[in-house]
């Protein structure tokens, strides 16, 4: 397996003492383990100055968890990719599961994709069937729409990380089992490898309720690059866990 991509979205969650404590501890952490694994942590907007002054030219990635598809205008409440590069974010989640919940679209996903392309940023684009698709029998066509419609034109390979999300898998207590895991990463890079010159080689992250008791297991399946990360990633002793479960350390 490649260096993993070790992905922590915060959510809605974090003020600024702690949040800065918990990114310092993960910052001199990796430190000690470069290049062993990739670290990407996503807090709320209003803590993304400070960290990533914190992180400096260090390993350690920072990036946000959502921008408009505009660059700039009447948009009350919203932040633009531009203001995200700004604050010094590298990389942004787009169409997150709660994201798409709340009625945002593949179409959209993909106007925030070039809009975080245009300002320097590389999209973390997550896709994902529901419990409801996958009983169905349609998680595989689900995903792999999702996938074609989140793309924006002109995007290449090397700008992009995909997460794979099963919503149904998700606070649920209901797992995704190897199989399952293995066999829509590989259906995820055949898709990317039809889409995208080169797009066999982009990485995809599996984000279904990853912890650190089940990150070993689902680190080292093929086709998973790393992992998209929730509450655990508030954790520093788990989330250190999940990275270091990759390199079998854990």
């Amino acid at each position: 397996m490649s260096v993993p991509f070790i992905a922590g979205n915060w959510k809605m969650n974090g003020l600024r003492a702690d949040g800065l404590t918990l990114a310092r501890d993960l910052a001199e952490w990796l430190e000690t383990v470069r290049p062993g694994v990739q670290m990407l942590i996503c807090p709320p907007a209003t803590l993304l100055s400070d960290i990533t002054a914190l992180a400096g030219s260090g390993p350690l990635l920072v990036g946000a968890q959502d921008c408009h598809h505009r660059a700039s205008g009447a948009h009350t409440g919203d932040l633009s990719a531009a203001m995200l590069a700004d604050a010094g974010a590298s990389h942004v989640i787009l169409g997150h599961s709660e994201r798409r919940s709340q009625g945002e679209d593949s179409a959209l996903v993909a106007a925030k994709a070039a809009a975080a392309l245009s300002s320097g940023l590389r999209p973390l684009i997550c896709i994902g069937e529901t419990l409801v698709e996958r009983e169905a029998g349609l998680a595989s066509t689900i995903v792999a729409r999702q996938l074609r419609d989140s793309l924006p034109p002109g995007m290449d390979a090397d700008s992009v990380i995909i997460a794979y999300e099963p919503v149904w898998a998700i606070g649920t207590g209901r797992h995704a089992d190897a199989g399952t895991i293995a066999g829509m990463h590989a259906l995820i890079k055949a898709e990317l490898a039809t889409l995208l010159p080169g797009g066999g080689d982009v990485r995809v992250l599996y984000g279904g309720s990853v912890t650190a008791a089940n990150a070993a297991s689902i680190l080292h399946l093929p086709g998973v690059d790393g992992v998209l990360v929730g509450g655990a990633s508030l954790k520093p002793a788990d989330f250190k866990a999940i990275a270091l479960a990759g390199l079998g350390g854990a």
